[in-house]
């Protein structure tokens, strides 16, 4: 991990990107794919959850193409079709035949997908506030997708994706704010989600019949207050498919990962501790 900025870890090339990703603790891996906020990062979405999971598993997080410190080839296509092939082209970078997934929101839609096209290569699956299933933009998910960059609309933001005022201090805005404008940041995030918005919602949805076909173990988990992806969309997960599990944070929104880090942290332990892998 660079000293400097702890956001910035190890390279490797996955599906031909330059990927920066961080790789901590032993045991059966784990796959993290982080949501698409402005200025996201591996390390910003999973700061609090990697530490306490790696006591236990192996832990990856990488940044995905278009987000983070990971290369923004010339031309490159954001679409579910890259992403996917970017954390395969992860898992065979590190010679991991298999691993469990994570997905927070728009990573819970690339999870999904992944597991469809590449069921051999899922243990577990986790799905976190997550986008994939079919639903009406969020005037929330709209607001996050057409961010434009300043230290006033990054705090109204925050507003939106975290239940607690508590959470979303002005130091956090101001650190979310200058994520957001640091060279190439704001390009490749403007590039990925031009309105109308309600398209890419579209596009990463994954067919129902498919979803339903999921034969992994899958733990679903949201907040009850988010304001960016509707609760909805884990209620119709957890219909579809047949082995899963549902876990509704109350007082929580968008963010259950650093909202509820600590009991988050448990349920992922617990569910992960139940493979005999």
């Amino acid at each position: 991990m660079n000293a400097a900025n702890p956001e910035i870890a190890l390279r490797t090339r996955a599906a031909g990107i330059d990927t920066n990703y961080h790789d901590q603790g032993s045991g059966f891996p784990v796959l993290f794919i982080h949501g698409s906020g402005p200025g996201v990062s591996a390390w910003a979405n999973w700061r609090l959850v990697l530490p306490e999971i790696a006591k236990s598993n192996r832990v990856i997080a990488p940044d995905m193409v278009g987000f983070g410190f990971t290369e923004r080839p010339e031309g490159a296509t954001y679409d579910i079709d890259t992403w996917v092939a970017q954390a395969i082209g992860l898992l065979d970078a590190l010679g991991l035949p298999k691993a469990h997934i994570v997905g927070n929101s728009f990573g819970g839609a690339i999870a999904l997908a992944l597991a469809i096209r590449h069921p051999e290569r899922v243990e577990r699956l986790v799905l976190m506030g997550s986008v994939g299933v079919p639903f009406p933009i969020t005037p929330g998910l709209d607001a996050v997708w057409g961010y434009q960059p300043s230290f006033e609309n990054m705090r109204a933001l925050l507003d939106i994706f975290a239940f607690s005022r508590e959470l979303v201090n002005d130091e956090l805005a101001q650190l979310r704010y200058s994520a957001s404008i640091r060279p190439g940041f704001q390009e490749s995030f403007s590039a990925m989600f031009p309105a109308p918005r309600q398209r890419w919602v579209d596009a990463m949805a994954s067919r129902e019949s498919d979803i339903r076909n999921l034969p992994h173990e899958t733990l679903i988990i949201h907040g009850r207050d988010d304001k960016v992806i509707p609760l909805s969309n884990s209620l119709t997960l957890l219909e579809w498919i047949d082995r899963s599990q549902l876990h509704v944070f109350s007082r929580c929104g968008h963010w259950v990962q650093i909202e509820h880090s600590q009991r988050f942290s448990q349920l992922l332990a617990g569910f992960f501790a139940e493979t005999s892998s």
